[in-house]
């Protein structure tokens, strides 16, 4: 299994002009972006729910706040993050399972892999790698995500909106796909829960026109009290960065 060649990356703690510095945050940036992606359409095919896939994405954000991705194979410790996640979310995965998958994401149409000595040695990494993540964590690897607040909000939002306008377009559906994007990044790890909840559902009913009764309040002050425009727009800028990352990952 093959990940980003480390070849082209420069020593870990190199100092260099601002242009350079800069190429190496966008270059970090790509490829943190690209490994979440491999997380998200692996946990798909090991058959994982959105919670335990998001959870594997922080742990993975999380970890690289902390240390350089210069330092540390961004793929493997993404395998271990899911590995951990389905601990954490009780949506136990085999180490196997995980590796395989990884491996025909790299080789298409591949065979599962032979237990062999590179197998083995493989899983080791992972399951060592599963444990320097606790220990850089320090063991802090229960979050709370927003996808209880969105629930909860798009339950509240269908009880005042105009039933036609709601069947006619796909306004949850677009929340729950914003949300998700939103772990493409380190934003999921930045903003609170509530206010990326929010936010994708702000962006879903504008996307598509969808109006709310007027009131004393704004609908998403009176959801989340604590919630501003400015937090909004913050979330929003964020996630319209990362669909701006895609294009240039593709």
């Amino acid at each position: 299994m093959e990940g980003p060649s480390s070849s082209s990356r420069p020593p870990a703690g190199r100092r260099g002009s601002a242009g350079e510095a800069e190429t190496g945050l966008s270059r970090d940036t790509k490829t943190h972006f690209r490994v979440c992606r491999f997380i998200m359409e692996t946990g798909v095919r090991l058959g994982m729910s959105s919670v335990p896939v998001a959870t594997a994405c922080v742990l993975y954000h999380r970890f690289f706040q902390h240390v350089s991705v210069q330092v540390y194979e961004p793929y493997l410790v993404a395998m271990s993050c899911v590995y951990l996640a389905g601990k954490v979310e009780e949506q136990h995965l085999r180490a196997r399972d995980i590796i395989n998958v990884s491996h025909r994401y790299f080789n298409s149409g591949s065979s599962p892999l032979e237990c062999d000595k590179d197998f083995w040695e493989l899983k080791d990494s992972v399951i060592q790698c599963e444990l320097l993540i606790l220990r850089q964590l320090n063991f802090h690897v229960a979050f709370q995500h927003p996808h209880k607040y969105l629930l909860h909000y798009l339950s509240s939002v269908w009880s005042l909106v105009n039933r036609h306008a709601w069947s006619r377009t796909p306004v949850a559906e677009t929340a729950w796909a914003l949300l998700r994007d939103c772990y493409h990044g380190p934003m999921c790890i930045i903003h609170a829960p509530q206010h990326i909840a929010i936010a994708t559902l702000y962006l879903a009913l504008n996307s598509y026109g969808v109006e709310l009764p007027l009131g004393e309040k704004e609908w998403w002050q009176v959801l989340c009290e604590d919630m501003t425009k400015a937090d909004i727009d913050a979330v929003i800028s964020d996630l319209l960065q990362l669909y701006d990352m895609e294009a240039k990952c593709i």
